[in-house]
């Protein structure tokens, strides 16, 4: 088989992917694994938009979807948000959407192809960049026989067995700041704000930026929530003078015996989530009279410069994934632990995601705070 060929020989060629859905660092894991694998005498190629670079290389104009990586290429590009590489949540290979001749469409398992398509372009081995989803596909394209590693990058920070992912600094540093500034207009019109943030699955995100702010309230996917207790800190507040309150809530909470808020579902997509914002600010206007407005911050913790911190782990995992390559590690994450960037399975990392504890400091520090997490519990 070819793949058994891919695993045998030496790295001359490895390729680098970036999938899912795009964070502020990545762009420092392609230049520090550039150069990583340059100055071991390796080529490197980026692979366009995930794997449709491979897939579908006449969508671009030049007519290929891999990029030749290289020095030049990477240089300067550190401090850039996104991704030079482009990057798509619709092209997981092992569920990849296709159109039927009847119109439908159907999800099918093109591993095999891409596959061929890694031993056509001599590529040896793969650094896949990405969340969970981006993690179990390249778990998977390893148990078929590829070389992979695996480098976590998520703005939520849930996935398992790493401290930190990059990203996650610079969306809680963006959100504290959209939220300090939304406690001075709240503040003038004594209105209750509902600031919306991401996280699906996890409420890290609208966890630490509402305890650094000083939130009134915090929805989180990890607590089903009701709004009577919320509405209470808002009145409670209202007695004792403050006219104003602010509730932050990630886009996957939801209410006791409720779902998750959906905007939509496509083939070959998760689905998009959002409005849990507006529903929570039109309950809390009608249990506490008081004028409620919606802030979303959706795709905009995604975007920009990213932090130093978020730079440094960026190029520590890049290097180190280069670096696990070159010890002969195979099917691995590099992850962050006790400060030092170590490897950890990929089937462990993709288990399930890493929800907040609620049992960790962050929590019994907002509890103590007397912020609400909308299930009645105080400190």
């Amino acid at each position: 088989m070819a793949t058994v060929e891919i695993m045998s020989r030496p790295i001359q060629r490895i390729a680098l992917s970036t999938g899912g859905g795009d964070a502020p660092g990545l762009n420092a894991v392609i230049r520090a694994a550039t150069l990583a694998a340059i100055n071991r005498g390796w080529d490197v190629v980026g692979i366009r938009d995930g794997f449709n670079g491979l897939f579908l290389p006449g969508q671009y104009p030049d007519g290929n979807g891999l990029v030749t990586l290289t020095r030049e290429d990477v240089r300067g590009i550190v401090h850039l948000g996104g991704t030079i590489l482009g990057t798509t949540n619709r092209g997981n290979p092992i569920a990849y959407p296709v159109l039927q001749p009847d119109g439908s469409w159907a999800e099918v398992d093109r591993t095999p192809e891409l596959l061929a398509l890694f031993e056509q372009h001599r590529i040896d081995a793969l650094i896949t960049i990405g969340g969970d989803g981006s993690l179990t596909i390249g778990n998977h394209l390893h148990q078929a026989g590829l070389r992979v590693i695996g480098v976590p990058k998520t703005i939520d920070n849930d996935l398992m067995r790493t401290e930190a992912t990059f990203g996650f600094d610079t969306a809680v540093g963006f959100a504290s700041e959209c939220i300090d500034r939304l406690f001075s207009t709240a503040t003038s019109h004594g209105r209750v704000i509902v600031v919306e943030v991401m996280g699906r699955y996890a409420g890290w995100i609208a966890l630490n930026a509402g305890v650094a702010c000083g939130a009134h309230a915090i929805l989180i996917p990890e607590i089903p929530f009701e709004l009577a207790p919320v509405a209470d800190t808002i009145r409670e507040r209202e007695q004792r003078g403050s006219k104003f309150s602010i509730v932050v809530v990630a886009e996957g909470a939801m209410p006791v015996g409720g779902t998750v808020s959906v905007v939509a579902k496509a083939v070959g997509q998760a689905e998009r989530l959002g409005g849990i914002g507006e529903k929570v600010a039109a309950e809390l206007e009608s249990l506490t009279g008081k004028e409620a407005r919606t802030v979303v911050l959706g795709h905009l913790l995604r975007g920009g410069s990213p932090t130093s911190f978020d730079r440094l782990l960026g190029l520590r995992f890049g290097a180190a994934a280069v670096r696990a390559l070159d010890e002969g590690q195979d099917g691995i994450m590099v992850a962050l632990n006790a400060t030092t960037v170590d490897y950890v399975p990929l089937a462990e990392a993709t288990q399930r995601q890493k929800t907040v504890p609620l049992d960790c400091d962050t929590m019994l520090t907002a509890r103590d705070m007397g912020i609400s997490f909308g299930d009645g519990l105080s400190a």
